[in-house]
């Protein structure tokens, strides 16, 4: 009954148009005043201590990466190498779209970061090529998406908050490496739906670029290369925690931004540490006020009595991850990924525990859910950012991304029933 009330009351909301985190916050006070004895200086406390965490910190700095990277001219030097290594091939312009999201997903950390860095420099060179914009809309919709899947990446961060306090939850770590094949994979499915769609409708493709000009544009982009180097090999050398490489990762994208390539002035400087506060902010209010969800959640034992009652069921492991699956893809119609893992992994987690599914797993496969739901209407995140860039409507677009949308799919039912997908290279290189 106080799970209806609950949920209940946040749809209402939500329905209103406030914004997810002012729901979540008021949906827990008014549930608390009215309808509990739990004193108010426990709602306080709780706000403190819940984002009292040192893995938090790493989202803002991985923002600030991000934001001085897609206005550093990474993007282009990334772009210039990913059309030298397959811009001869069907569809080669595309391909290099493909191939610069995966390059810079592996040092943003973000989606809507990747689709604007990559998509406001690669779409209108498509269309001068003479690429349909619906092609090269498509493309780097869905490829922008590998933002939240390619390792270092935002919403794992958040999915290791949501889930910390369980015994079985997972560390960073084992989620940037679960990460990088599932990654890397998708962006190889989403390249050759490009390659078969351009070859079947004959788009053009660029004279093959020499060993030199190869070497040049390695040269070019070796210093935004070297992040994923530093990031990545950091962690798991042991040298830094993934929260120290993302500070250091805020680091070292300024003085390749400012310093080494010198596309960004000093005087933009402020600009950028300014927007990276107000996304930031944005995002650690929500976390904050998903922490007070779940509190409220656990304080009323709903995930205890939700897996008390799918094991009732005898509801087996297959049907129990279809079930994530769909509920997850509905929540991403009208919810953005930050929310929904915060509010649906302390629900799920423990139901996926008790049925033996490993975390890392599990985490993989809520990323994934998050990648199709940016990508589709009516909230999909990437769409908007896009329609930005693209001057195209919200409909136009959706059409646009469906045969990579398709894709997207058939890559999740892979990921969601072939756990090696995701635990094979962690354990290859015993993280796990």
């Amino acid at each position: 009954m106080n799970a209806a009330i609950i949920f209940g009351l946040l749809l209402v909301l939500m329905l209103t148009g406030m914004p997810i985190s002012i729901s979540l916050g008021l949906t827990v006070l008014s549930f608390l005043f009215f309808m509990t004895d739990v004193p108010i200086d426990a709602v306080a406390l709780k706000l403190f201590t819940g984002i009292e965490k040192f893995e938090i910190m790493a989202i803002p700095f991985f923002i600030l990466a991000g934001n001085f990277l897609t206005h550093g001219g990474v993007a282009r030097r990334m772009i210039n190498f990913a059309t030298s290594m397959v811009g001869h091939w069907h569809g080669g312009l595309g391909l290099a779209g493909v191939m610069a999201c995966a390059l810079f997903a592996a040092v943003s950390g973000s989606s809507p970061a990747t689709v604007v860095a990559i998509g406001s420099i690669m779409l209108p060179a498509m269309v001068a090529q003479g690429f349909p914009r619906n092609f090269g809309a498509g493309i780097i919709t869905t490829s922008g998406a590998l933002g939240i899947l390619i390792p270092p990446s935002i919403v794992m961060v958040m999915y290791c908050v949501a889930t910390t306090g369980h015994p079985q939850a997972a560390s960073i770590g084992q989620m940037f490496i679960a990460g990088v094949v599932p990654g890397l994979m998708l962006a190889f499915l989403l390249g050759l739906t490009t390659w078969y769609r351009a070859r079947k409708f004959g788009y053009p493709r660029l004279a093959k670029a020499s060993a030199g000009q190869r070497l040049h544009a390695l040269r070019e982009s070796f210093w935004g290369l070297l992040l994923i180097v530093v990031v990545m090999g950091g962690i798991y050398s042991g040298i830094f925690t993934p929260t120290e490489a993302a500070a250091m990762a805020a680091v070292y994208a300024f003085i390749v931004a400012v310093f080494i390539y010198k596309d960004m002035p000093l005087s933009r400087v402020p600009k950028v540490l300014l927007d990276s506060a107000s996304m930031s902010a944005m995002l650690l209010y929500i976390i904050t006020n998903a922490v007070l969800f779940s509190f409220l959640m656990t304080s009323e034992q709903i995930p205890q009595n939700m897996a008390a009652w799918i094991l009732d069921q005898n509801m087996g492991v297959w049907v129990f991850l279809l079930v994530v699956n769909i509920l997850l893809l509905a929540a991403g119609n009208f919810m953005e990924p930050s929310s929904i893992v915060l509010i649906m992994a302390p629900i799920l987690f423990p139901v996926a525990m008790k049925l033996g599914i490993d975390p890392v797993h599990f985490g993989i496969l809520i990323i994934v859910n998050m990648e199709v739901g940016m990508c589709h209407p009516p909230v999909g995140l990437n769409l908007y950012v896009a329609s930005g860039i693209t001057k195209m409507g919200i409909t136009e677009l959706t059409v646009a991304v469906w045969p990579w949308l398709l894709t997207m799919l058939i890559f999740l039912g892979m990921v969601t029933y072939i756990p090696a997908i995701t635990l094979w290279f962690p354990r290859l290189l015993g993280f796990m």
